[in-house]
């Protein structure tokens, strides 16, 4: 009985001990410091090069600012002037068409590549690094002043065309080709939507093939009941990721364009008329960032109806359905 009352103040001493003194720091509390010390370069450039120039442009949406007089705080108007704005409607009729149009043939072309190169073949990592390479220089000027000279008149397309009997003067000066010449631009750079997909391909379990093959299932019904569905999640993915890009299209159309807006606005992409409003000779930086924020704010939209009917038809494994 002795020896055990002698033994608690023991283990009380010791649990004291364990304990850090009131002027010395935890490990946590340094481990802490350390952690904000490091994410610190982040959150500010994160301040001042993100959330900053965000509340700068949501302010100047609501006045009539110009680059040289300043302006002064109009509310609402700047909204209310884009909808009777004709250069508006037309820039936001291209862009819609150019996502509606270019995005599913450039997923299509991505996933269909996808599909030759998941085939076992020697040299597959070089046609592989070959079909990605036009998404490392596509966004590139140089490549856009190229694909002006090749579609412009008497260029390569258009003498080519010539030899078929087309008529000549070139895609850019046409306004019913123009918009194809740019979904081609953009289908020409599906290496990372591809790349994607064939990692996506690697995942469907063999198995799943080959039971449908012995089961009579040709490639089609192969291609439809196996592969679409076991990639809805990665085709998911490239849908919202190109979409977005497609409504920020802007090097590509400025350059071929030569910063005009094409043949009947036919190159007039929203985020060209928006840097024309803000940095041209108007210089109506609120006008633009109200037509910035009406943007995010449509885009937001379309983001979250996608995610709203993914659930029809998206299948992610586990799932019962």
């Amino acid at each position: 009985m002795t020896d055990t009352i002698e033994a608690r103040p023991a283990r009380k001493s010791s649990a004291n001990a364990r304990r850090p003194s009131p002027g010395r720091p935890s490990r946590r509390a340094s481990e802490n410091r350390a952690g904000y010390a490091f994410l610190a370069p982040w959150l500010l450039g994160f301040i001042a090069l993100t959330a900053g120039p965000m509340a700068a442009s949501a302010y100047l949406a609501f006045t009539d600012y110009h680059t040289i007089r300043g302006g002064e705080w109009i509310g609402f108007d700047n909204f209310e002037r884009l909808f009777d704005d004709p250069l508006f409607m037309d820039s936001v009729w291209v862009t819609v068409k150019y996502a509606v149009i270019g995005t599913p043939i450039k997923l299509a072309a991505a996933l269909g590549v996808a599909m030759l190169l998941n085939n076992r073949r020697r040299g597959q990592g070089a046609y592989r690094s070959l079909f990605y390479a036009p998404s490392l220089i596509g966004a590139s000027v140089s490549i856009a002043i190229v694909w002006r000279a090749i579609f412009n008149d008497d260029g390569a397309v258009d003498n080519i065309g010539q030899v078929f009997g087309l008529p000549e003067g070139g895609w850019i000066g046409n306004p019913d080709l123009i918009m194809p010449m740019m979904v081609l631009l953009t289908t020409w750079q599906f290496g990372a939507p591809m790349v994607i997909f064939l990692a996506g391909l690697k995942q469907i379990p063999n198995e799943l093939y080959e039971a449908a093959q012995v089961d009579g299932a040709g490639p089609l019904r192969r291609f439809t009941r196996i592969t679409l569905p076991m990639l809805s999640p990665v085709l998911f993915f490239n849908l919202v990721l190109e979409t977005i890009h497609s409504f920020q299209v802007f090097g590509s159309a400025y350059i071929i364009a030569q910063g005009g807006h094409g043949p009947d606005n036919s190159l007039l992409f929203y985020t060209l008329y928006l840097y024309e409003s803000g940095f041209g000779p108007r210089g109506q930086l609120g006008y633009a960032a109200a037509m910035a924020w009406l943007l995010v704010i449509a885009v937001g939209i379309i983001t979250l109806i996608f995610f709203r009917t993914s659930r029809y038809w998206v299948y992610y494994a586990g799932e019962g359905r």
